[in-house]
């Protein structure tokens, strides 16, 4: 776990004994603990339980953004799903145990703004979930010169940065008279 969040995110010990490491990445005491506890035990299906969904971490620009899911993707990292939100373009990872970490950046530059569209928005309401997107093809595309705008545009109008299937983010598998996953496809 300490490997995989100081590739992720940055993250170094601050602080560690046998049974806990407190990491961050930036001055703070502490962003994160990760604990040890003996005789507790694994949950074996822990992708089917409930539990908490993610934590999101922000980026300043889609530009951070894209170039850390490129150095990830190249160290053998990759999303376990990603999306436009409308308010944030979210890359949805899953560490080793199964914690979903969600690295995101705001798309309306302005964290009031974003926040207030998410609480108010009709939009959001009826799709809280957003579009989903395949961030290779994203990437290749910005890559190739392609303007962000240009990129979210085509998310929501075409099917150019639509993955080939929807991903599988865990859980049980949606049974007949389960509402549909309300969501662009």
């Amino acid at each position: 776990m300490k490997a995989w969040y100081a590739t992720v995110l940055g993250m170094a010990s601050v602080f560690e004994f046998p049974m806990a490491a407190w990491l961050t990445n930036d001055r703070a005491n502490h962003r994160m603990a990760l604990t040890a506890i003996p005789h507790l035990a694994e949950d074996p299906d822990k992708h089917n339980h409930a539990r908490l969904h993610h934590q999101a971490f922000e980026f300043a620009s889609f530009e951070d953004l894209n170039a850390t899911y490129v150095r990830l993707r190249d160290e053998g990292i990759v999303p376990r799903a990603c999306l436009d939100h409308v308010m944030t373009f979210s890359y949805d990872y899953a560490d080793p145990d199964f914690n979903y970490v969600e690295l995101q950046s705001d798309n309306f530059g302005d964290r009031e703004a974003s926040k207030k569209w998410m609480h108010e928005s009709t939009e959001f309401a009826q799709n809280p979930i957003g579009a989903f997107v395949d961030p290779d093809r994203v990437a290749r595309a910005f890559a190739e010169g392609t303007p962000f705008s240009e990129i979210r545009r085509r998310v929501w109008e075409t099917d150019d940065f639509h993955p080939d299937e929807l991903p599988d983010m865990g859980g049980p598998e949606p049974q007949p008279g389960d509402p549909p996953l309300p969501v662009k496809w």
